[in-house]
């Protein structure tokens, strides 16, 4: 039961993908058919971060709080599942720029949603030894939806409508949705808001241990009923808001979403090939994205999150020098040497940077706070994707290629020296463990030093 869970509330994520994906390819034709100048360029392609930003904002504030804790997360991914159909729709219908942001901008609601339930609702219902494979999924799915945004891209080539490009999401929207009405509401929610004979109906859905409710319970009782926002920058729960937030600032500025949605463009300004061998590559790098996540929902349970982190900050730091330098120096075959360090980029943060702030950020706050915890940790997350997708074309443009790229590689280099001061590894242990450890006032990144 709790795969077919993790399957079905993942589509969320290739919905996600998906959305990031299609754009890369349909932004050169929607370029020209509106006549954009670079900064409408940049605020097409920012409108999905900036519509989850806003979303985020939301399921943080006060209200967001209250309201995440009465619909419970199956509900919140109803809603963003419907939101997506409707985006979808619109997308495809819109009738010029204006029109065609505002369908992206409640995709971004709908993405900014499903980012924060769909891996609290997964982390909650799995049990301790899958719960790293299982939230990893969520990551998974994204990366098989930006592989498919990138096929379709390549049969746009060959005469496929945009419109029909942006329409496709609406089928996995459908499917979501559908899917969604049959699944259960996570039983540690059902405990939180004091629906205790549902959640032992749950669990025995789940086919788990009912002696788990009373773990459940207890630990919910020694928190305390913290429910506002302000719990979080309490010196008790401050050092997991950091870890989140960093994580996800750190991601972003890794320049992942500027390979994902500028790849095209950027293969075309080193000079790879033909318009078609452009998009060809790109299909290639989401490729590489999707099989390395598979590789990553093994190796999160087997080494640990620390350890992934460290390789993925370090792979991902050499490959963007190498795409850097390529670039100032104008090297030999620049669009092979290009191409390929871009593969082996995707390849570092599909194994760590890509998964593990979504699973991190699902485990190490308390239940009381999770969901508002989570939403301010998504809310770093999208503003950051915001500014680094806005802000690319410009960059692009007043300090060239590689100058840009060394940003993102010193971001990675960052991310080496806060792993290694304050990443904790959640491994092999309990959410209610780690909830005790974090209430114990103990440092955060000592939680399962015997499993680092």
């Amino acid at each position: 039961m709790v795969y077919l869970i993790a399957a079905i509330s993942a589509l969320s994520g290739l919905l996600f993908g998906f959305d990031e994906g299609v754009i890369a390819g349909i932004l050169p034709t929607l370029t020209e058919y509106f006549g954009l100048q670079e900064t409408s360029i940049g605020f097409l392609a920012s409108a999905l971060p900036l519509g989850a930003m806003f979303a985020s904002i939301v399921l943080g504030s006060y209200i967001g709080t209250k309201l995440t804790t009465n619909v419970g997360r199956r509900t919140g991914i109803l809603i963003a599942a419907l939101l997506f159909t409707l985006s979808a729709v619109g997308a495809a219908l819109a009738l010029n720029l204006y029109t065609l942001i505002i369908a992206r901008l409640i995709t971004g609601i709908a993405i900014g949603i499903a980012g924060v339930m769909t891996p609290l609702y997964i982390a909650e219902m799995a049990p301790t030894h899958l719960r790293g494979r299982l939230v990893s999924c969520y990551q998974l799915a994204i990366t098989m939806g930006i592989m498919l945004g990138y096929l379709v891209n390549y049969l746009f080539i060959y005469g496929i409508n945009w419109r029909w490009m942006f329409a496709a999401g609406a089928i996995p929207a459908l499917i979501l949705l559908v899917g969604m009405l049959f699944l259960p509401e996570s039983h540690r929610w059902l405990l939180l808001t004091n629906q205790s004979e549902k959640a032992k109906h749950v669990l025995k859905r789940l086919n788990q241990d009912a002696s788990e409710l009373e773990n459940i319970q207890h630990t919910i009782h020694a928190e305390g009923q913290h429910t506002t926002w302000r719990e979080l920058f309490s010196p008790t729960i401050r050092p997991a808001l950091v870890v989140a937030m960093m994580l996800f600032i750190l991601q972003q500025v890794s320049g992942i979403n500027v390979v994902i949605y500028y790849a095209p463009s950027i293969f075309a300004s080193v000079g790879l090939g033909s318009e078609s061998t452009q998009i060809l590559a790109t299909v290639g790098i989401g490729l590489v994205n999707m099989l390395t996540t598979i590789v990553a929902l093994w190796l999160v349970e087997k080494i640990g999150r620390r350890k992934l982190l460290y390789i993925g900050f370090s792979g991902a730091a050499a490959t963007l020098i190498i795409i850097s330098m390529g670039a100032q120096w104008q090297m030999i075959h620049l669009g092979l040497v290009t191409f390929m360090a871009a593969l082996a980029y995707i390849a570092f943060f599909a194994v760590a940077l890509g998964p593990i702030p979504h699973l991190m950020m699902a485990e190490i706050f308390p239940i009381h706070v999770r969901n508002t915890g989570m939403g301010v940790a998504s809310m770093c997350n999208w503003g950051v994707n915001f500014l680094v997708v806005f802000s690319y074309p410009l960059l692009i443009k007043g300090l060239g290629l590689g100058t840009t790229f060394w940003i993102y590689a010193v971001a990675c280099l960052f991310g080496l020296v806060f792993t290694r001061f304050y990443i904790p590894e959640t491994r092999g242990v309990s959410l209610e463990d780690i909830t005790k450890h974090l209430l114990s006032k103990r440092p955060l990144k000592d939680l399962g030093t015997q499993n680092a």
